[in-house]
Formats: C-alpha cells, sequence, structure tokens
C-alpha cells in the first residue's frame, strides 16, 4: 500500500509555530512546552524558515549566542525543502535520508498543513511491517494448520 503524508502519515497537527522576530529562547520554551524537536518559523501564513532542536544545539548553544537576544530568523533554516500532502512515505525518508533532515513540513501551494518528522515516518512502516507479518503467519500457521482434514 501506498501511504501519502496526508492523511497515513499526519493529519490534523496543530500546528507549533514561531516568528522570525520571536526569540531562540521563545522557540525553546514552546519546543519543551509541545515536547516536539521542530517549529515552524512562519511570516503570517507563510513558512519562511524551521527550527530544530540541532539548530538550537549548534546555532545557539554552540555559538555562545544569547537566546534571550537572539532571533528565531538568526537561527532558522531559511526556506527549508517541504513536501506535498500528496508525496509518499518512502519519498519523505528517501529526502530525509539524502539530506539529513529529520523533519520536513508539508505545504500544499502557499499553505503550511503540518509538519512530518522521520519518528512519523518509522512508527507507519513499523505498523506497516507488524500487520504483514501479522498476515503471513495467518498464512503460514492458519486454524487449519497441523490439523488432519
Amino acid at each position: 500500500m501506498i501511504r501519502k503524508i496526508v492523511p497515513d502519515v499526519i493529519s490534523g497537527q496543530a500546528l507549533q509555530r514561531v516568528t522570525p522576530r520571536d526569540t531562540a529562547r521563545a522557540a525553546a520554551k514552546l519546543m519543551r512546552e509541545k515536547k516536539i524537536a521542530a517549529v515552524l518559523v512562519m511570516e503570517g501564513e507563510r513558512l519562511v524558515g524551521i527550527i530544530t532542536e540541532r539548530d538550537m544545539t549548534s546555532r545557539v548553544v554552540a555559538a555562545g549566542l544569547n537566546p534571550e537576544t537572539t532571533s528565531c530568523a538568526e537561527i532558522m533554516t531559511a526556506g527549508p525543502d517541504t513536501l506535498a500532502p500528496d508525496d509518499t512515505a518512502s519519498d519523505a525518508l528517501a529526502m530525509m535520508r539524502e539530506r539529513n533532515y529529520r523533519h520536513l513540513p508539508v505545504v500544499t501551494g502557499d499553505r503550511v498543513v503540518g509538519m512530518v518528522s522521520v519518528r512519523d515516518l518509522y512508527a507507519v512502516y513499523k505498523t506497516e511491517l507488524e500487520e504483514d507479518l501479522k498476515d503471513r503467519n495467518a498464512f503460514i500457521y492458519g486454524e487449519s494448520y497441523g490439523s488432519m482434514a
């Protein structure tokens, strides 16, 4: 079965966003409160960037910047690559593996509809593999296995 990003991997997400003018501290607090590893950087309804835990580590902490005075615009990955809702889970995994991403915004036209993480994708594949194994076991060891009819 071909799994589309929306609705097979994500659907109905509440977008977690900051503005380019917000501080790195505000972005970090939002990530902690929501227990997420990335936030969208939005100018109104337009996606302008993404901030991840890696960005916080390498661009704020390791660089010795003050999170209270550093803006999200200074640390975000501007113009991030995106996925479309109709892209497949395997397309997303391939892009993430090739470009070393763990999160990708999902965009239709100019509208952000969600964020997919590598964890979301692995959960889909784990479920798919478990179902496949269950089906194979049922076929191989079905109810009539071992009975002499």
